[in-house]
Formats: C-alpha cells, structure tokens, sequence
C-alpha cells in the first residue's frame, strides 16, 4: 500500500505540473501574441523611422566601429568596448539560436524564418536605444568605474518612482538565472559523458560561480575567446552542409516566403503554420535569441569605458547581424535542407541529425558547442542578475541569488525543457513591456550619429 501511494502522489506530482506549465504556455502565446509581437514591431518601426533607416543607412560606419573598438584604449575601473561588445553578445549567442528558433520552426513554419529577420532588423534599434540611454544616464563609482542600465533611467523615465527601477531588477534576477539553456548543458553533458545529471548540474554551476566572480571583466574576456572560436566553426560546418544542398535552396527559400505570408493552416509538416503563428513565433524567439528589450546590453555597455554612447550602442546592430544572419539563419536552413525538422525527434537533436549527414561524430561534437554557447550564455546573464539583485540588496544580494540560483537550476534541470523555456518566455516578456515603456518615454534623448565627436563621461560621482 505503501508503494501504491508513492506511485500515485508521484502521478499526481507530474499531473499537476503538466497542469501548470500548459496554462504558463497558453498564458505565453497569448501575452505574445497580442502584446509583444504588436509592442515590438511598434517600438521597433517607430525608431526606424525616427532614425532614418539607421540600421541600413549607417551599417558601414557601424561595421567601422567595431573595427576601431580594438584599438581604443581600456581605462582603469571600467570594462574595455570590446570587452564588452563580446559579454554582451556572450548572452544573446547561445542555445537559442540553435535548438530554440530550430523547435519554433516546427511550430510555425519556415515562414517562421522571415519574422525572425523582420524583428532583428527593426528589433535592433531597441536594444540600441537600451543601450544608448542607458550609457546616457550612467553614473560614475568613486573607483572609476560606471554603472548604469534600466535600474537608473527607469527611475527617470517614470518621474522620479523608485518601483521601476526595483521592478527591473527582481524581474532580471530571476531571468538572470538562465535555466533553460542550463538544462540543455546539463542534459546534453550527461548522455554525451554518461554521467548523472547532478554531477554535470553542480559541476557547471562551480563554473558559474568563478566565472561571475571576476564580474563582467572576466564574463568579457571567457566571452571573447569562447564566442569566436566556436561560432567560427559552426558557420563553417553549416556553410559546407549547405553547399552540398545547393540544388535545393531556390526551393527552400520559396517555401520560407510562401509560408511566411500564408494564411491557411498547414496540411503537414509541422504544427500551425498559419501567418499569425508563424509571426508569433517569429517575433517571440528573434528576441529571445537577441535579447531585445531585456536590459542586460544596457548594463554591461554602460560598465564599458566607451565615452560616446551612440557609437557602443550600435554596437549592437553588427551584434544582431551576427546573431541573426549568420547563426540563427544557419540553423534553420541546416534543418529545412536536411528535412530534420519534420522528423519526430527532440528538438535538441534537429540541427545535431542535419550536421550528422555531412559529419562523423556529431553526438560528441554537438554537446561540446551546446555547452560553450550555454556557458557563455549563462554566465553572462547570470553576472547581470547577480549585478541587479546586489543593487537592491548590496550587503545579502549576493548570497541570497546563490542559494535562489543553486535552487532554480538544480530543479529545471530535471524537468523539460520546454517548461524553461516557457517560464524564460514570460519574464523576457515582462522585461520588454517595462524598458520599452522607458524607452518611449525617453526617446527625446536618442541620438541616432554614429560617428559623434569625443563626448565627457559623467562628472557625477555616487556612493556605491
């Protein structure tokens, strides 16, 4: 009886999780459905416009930037603009732009594809002006060092009220506990190695806890020598993988604008496939896989020892071309052309099979470049949450976050991943409505000039 009584309360258990995570998916589709997707391309089609077509006008001057951003010298208590353009992109190039825009192509369509393009292009204005008031309104630290992000100009944005600014914070310490991309890690570190999950699960999170030590110095410099390399080589396999499948890739894109603008239901192949979910999916993952509107490029730009904010901020923009036309775009052909994608298997395993029929070796190869991108990723943003929550709490913020942290991926760990993802889904969601409410309500003090003269940093000094 005894025994009877475990195996039910363990089905209850699991019952009633199912529960709650379907009712967080449907409340997800619907929150982005109806307000993300119309407040993004709104935002993002107003700064457009506002700026010009600034993302297609200045890309040159903005490519050049980042060429010059090498040789700039670091100042003493401050983050190099390199440095930081890598921590920032360390946290937007990861498993999202593998196995997530991958999953979202089989729930709408390969139509998915052309709206994750469409919220990149006019999406990276918003993550540039993030960036770009948040630089504006940073404040310098006795040590020299400068702190700056949503937590500071929301305050502004709303009048001088402090529960923006609180509001960000506790939103981006749970977000800053990235367990979705952490469960993959873990789970794919297992079955490659063979070993417990709790044995990856712990290991990982002591790298974790190392790398944040260092602060958003050594997460600049891990992202600097991870993000390169590993994404070097990845676009690379998937460029041989493509070659060979060049017959089939006029097809292809046929189908990705053709589905794109469909307004009929799908006969097959994937789930949805109407323009609404295909947009809907689009949107939702191009900025989960960018970061737009979450605040934490905001944070680390503003810690860099950058003096002329429109320069850093855009940034940004070569930040999001990468992300998105390079990789994410990578990802989705390497599975339409292989037809992985249709093929009942776990999402983790799309683009992993796709590589596999080029490539030998690719369940031990696949798990090793999950687990960088997850690293970076997840250290990336967990410096950010611990940066936020010490804000609000600077004497106990710290030890709270590691034992709230320890706890949230240990337990996502063991649950799917689809549950993280959706849980991650809400709260970037959150982050969006509240910096791009900010936005608005700042944007009279948006420049959109590239190529600005010499600028002084912030004379004001604050207590830390």
């Amino acid at each position: 009886l005894y025994n009877q009584f475990l195996i039910l309360y363990g089905k209850m258990g699991v019952s009633m999780i199912q529960e709650i995570f379907s009712l967080l998916g449907q409340a997800e589709n619907f929150l982005w459905g109806y307000i993300g997707l119309p407040l993004v391309v709104a935002l993002g089609l107003y700064l457009t416009c506002k700026s010009r077509f600034m993302q297609f006008r200045k890309f040159p001057a903005i490519v050049r930037n980042f060429v010059e951003g090498f040789s700039l010298e670091k100042k003493d208590g401050t983050l190099h603009p390199i440095r930081a353009f890598f921590a920032s992109i360390g946290g937007s190039l990861g498993i999202g732009n593998v196995v997530a825009v991958s999953a979202a192509i089989q729930l709408g369509g390969p139509g998915t594809l052309v709206w994750i393009w469409v919220t990149a292009l006019i999406g990276s204005l918003v993550k540039y002006a993030e960036v770009y008031i948040g630089m504006s309104q940073r404040k310098k630290l006795p040590d020299g060092s400068f702190r700056g992000g949503p937590m500071l100009f929301l305050n502004q944005a709303f009048g001088g009220a402090a529960w923006p600014g609180v509001l960000f914070c506790v939103l981006l310490g749970i977000y800053g506990t990235e367990i979705y991309q952490f469960g993959v890690v873990a789970s794919v570190t297992s079955t490659a190695l063979g070993v417990s999950k709790w044995v990856t699960a712990l290991t990982f999170i002591a790298i974790i806890l190392f790398v944040e030590r260092g602060g958003f110095q050594r997460v600049g410099l891990v992202a600097s020598m991870v993000v390169p390399f590993i994404v070097g080589i990845y676009v690379l396999m998937g460029s041989y993988v493509l070659f060979a499948h060049a017959a089939q890739l006029p097809a292809v894109f046929a189908d990705i604008f053709r589905s794109a603008f469909s307004t009929r239901a799908a006969e097959g192949g994937f789930v949805g496939g109407s323009l609404l979910l295909a947009l809907s999916h689009g949107v939702r993952r191009g900025c989960y896989s960018t970061d737009i509107g979450i605040g934490y490029a905001s944070m680390v730009h503003s810690a860099s020892s950058a003096t002329e904010p429109a320069k850093q901020a855009s940034l940004l923009i070569f930040e999001i071309f990468t992300d998105t036309f390079f990789v994410c775009t990578m990802s989705v052909l390497l599975v339409l052309v292989t037809g992985t994608w249709t093929q009942e298997m776990s999402d983790l395993l799309f683009v992993q099979q796709a590589l596999a029929q080029h490539f030998p070796h690719m369940e031990c190869f696949m798990p090793f470049l999950l687990s960088l991108l997850g690293y970076s990723v997840v250290t990336t943003y967990f410096s950010a949450g611990m940066r936020a929550v010490q804000y609000l709490l600077p004497t106990w913020g710290r030890r709270l976050y590691y034992v709230y942290s320890a706890t949230a991926f240990l337990t996502f760990t063991f649950l799917e991943n689809r549950y993280a993802l959706s849980v991650m889904s809400l709260f970037g969601f959150s982050l969006l409505v509240l910096n791009s409410i900010g936005i608005w309500r700042l944007r009279h003090l948006l420049s959109f000039d590239v190529s600005p003269k010499e600028t002084a940093v912030p004379e004001e000094v604050v207590a830390e």
